[in-house]
């Protein structure tokens, strides 16, 4: 049995379909029954759990022979750092009775780093909690989602300007598609554990965009022009603020921008690399499907 946690979210699902459909027992869980209803259609078993709640996280890994493993950055908390390491102390207990299983984490670029790196530092410490407890570790890391651009979608396409904290605009960045992350994850926990140490694999797209190519694709989808502007760095906490994001998350939000602007955060050399098939204009295009069907 492969238990998938969060397997709403599209890295989850992605994983969870490419597992059912090579004939594989998953479990999925999930925080409510509505959210299990299109897994259970792809033939999953539905457990509803709450990461924060050990006794489900328990009940969830029953019968498991790996699963895979996220600890999802709470940005609507009040205090997101507490919460994140509250779900991660949650799962370490959880995964340390049960030794025997192999555990795929989902992590970041930039997690080796352990300070300077806002959100990523969280994914640094899930690390370290997750070496301690689980001897059967594979640690995916991923670029930053190309799904995230969804954020500024309705803005863009009003205005015919793409905001974006990359700076500059012409620097090209690691990104990758959430589902194709999914499909290396599948992959990797079919591959089963490396014995004799963590396995640490890195995975971005086939080649990398920048903020400039986001516009121009996003322009040839919507068919009108569109440009990229970097927002002035003293503008971005308000900005932030202003989109409902509460201080403590923007300030770890302009952190880890800080941090990867300034280069600190990419694949670490050395990890083992694979690559996403899926290309930018073809997220965006489903974005902007998606958004013009609400």
């Amino acid at each position: 049995m492969y238990v998938i946690f969060g397997a709403s979210g599209k890295v989850g699902r992605s994983t969870a379909a490419a597992l059912g459909n090579g004939g594989r027992k998953v479990r999925a869980v999930v925080r409510s029954a509505a959210q299990g209803e299109a897994l259970a259609r792809l033939g999953c078993e539905v457990a509803i759990a709450d990461l924060g709640d050990e006794g489900c996280v328990r009940r969830a890994l029953e019968g498991a022979q790996a699963v895979q493993m996220l600890c999802p950055v709470p940005y609507g908390a009040a205090d997101p750092v507490t919460q994140m390491r509250h779900t991660i102390a949650t799962a370490a207990r959880a995964l340390g009775d049960h030794p025997h299983l192999h555990v795929l984490a989902l992590s970041d670029y930039g997690a080796e780093l352990a300070a300077g790196t806002g959100i990523t530092m969280l994914y640094h410490e899930m690390e370290a909690k997750f070496r301690e407890v689980a001897p059967r570790l594979t640690l995916l890391r991923s670029a930053e989602h190309m799904q995230n651009w969804a954020r500024v979608l309705p803005d863009a396409m009003s205005s015919g300007r793409l905001p974006t904290l990359h700076d500059p605009i012409d620097r090209r960045f690691p990104t990758v598609s959430a589902g194709d992350v999914g499909i290396v994850a599948a992959q990797l926990l079919l591959d089963g554990p490396v014995t004799d140490r963590v396995r640490i694999v890195s995975v971005e797209a086939a080649r990398r965009y920048s903020a400039d190519d986001a516009a121009r694709a996003l322009g040839e989808v919507c068919r009108r022009d569109i440009g990229a502007y970097a927002l002035p760095r003293g503008e971005w906490s308000a900005t932030l603020l202003q989109a409902g994001i509460n201080p403590d998350m923007a300030d770890l939000i302009i952190e880890t921008n800080d941090a990867q602007n300034g280069g600190r955060i990419d694949a670490q050399p050395g990890t083992e690399r694979r690559f996403g098939q899926t290309g930018l204009r073809d997220v965006l295009a489903e974005l902007v499907a998606s958004a013009v069907a609400r």
